[in-house]
């Protein structure tokens, strides 16, 4: 329990205030429903401020898979913050941030050996489509999955799914894309034709095709042939366009 907040009193007061002020992620304001108040976490469970605990399904978002209060990773933290907390990254630099990308290109396929950090995966979405339009000039247009997800910024929710989404509100001023239909679990010859005929009537006002390579997380953790991302790749070299892999 943190100091301060264990009493019903000042969980009342703050939840008072979170109604009144707070505007939680994909819900209204104000919240439909009280929010769950938080007071510790460790491993997959969350502590309430009522005592209960609840395990966290979700890794908060992805974003905790190695678990709340890891050693190693809090160690890291704590390392980090008794040299310094943050520094802008443009015109410096720093050691964290080059290991990091040194680590990275090592693991990752040739030719790819360029890094650039991000702070949320939709902002990492919005710099690969504007590399690949300046990649690809006169090329406006993107190729991405029916039932895939890429973010909620604004051109990121343009390549996510247009009807089955949650940005339907926005579908009427957002670019209009190139869909494919959602990946099957076993490539066949329909879904093959299927992909190949859109490369064939669109792959010369395509810059990129995006996708979450293997499984749509947000689209209801639906896994998909890793066959299909192979042809993807063909169909992408031979018409000339870039394949961003949206990994989360």
């Amino acid at each position: 329990m943190e100091p301060g907040l264990e009493s019903a009193t000042d969980w009342g007061r703050l939840l008072d205030l979170d109604r009144r002020h707070v505007w939680h992620p994909y819900g209204p304001m104000p919240a439909a429903r009280e929010q769950l108040a938080v007071v510790g976490a460790e491993g997959v469970r969350l502590t309430l401020a009522d005592g209960r605990e609840v395990v966290d399904g979700m890794s908060s978002w992805w974003c905790a898979i190695h678990g709340y209060r890891h050693p190693v990773l809090d160690a890291a933290v704590r390392d980090q913050l008794d040299r310094m907390a943050h520094v802008m990254f443009g015109g410096l630099t720093h050691e964290g941030a080059i290991t990091l990308a040194e680590r990275l290109v090592a693991i990752t396929p040739e030719p790819l050996e360029h890094v650039f950090l991000a702070d949320s995966g939709s902002v990492s979405v919005e710099v690969a489509i504007k590399l690949a339009l300046q990649a690809r000039p006169g090329r406006h247009r993107l190729l991405a999955l029916r039932g895939g997800y890429h973010g909620d910024t604004f051109g990121a929710m343009a390549v996510c799914d247009p009807v089955g989404g949650m940005h339907s509100l926005f579908s009427g001023i957002l670019p209009a894309h190139v869909f494919a239909d959602r990946p099957p679990r076993v490539l066949d010859d329909a879904y093959a034709d299927h992909l190949t005929a859109l490369f064939e009537r669109h792959g010369g006002e395509l810059a990129a095709a995006i996708v979450e390579p293997s499984v749509q997380g947000a689209g209801g953790m639906w896994f998909y042939d890793p066959a299909v991302l192979t042809l993807l790749r063909e169909l992408c070299d031979r018409h000339g366009v870039l394949l961003v892999a949206d990994e989360i």
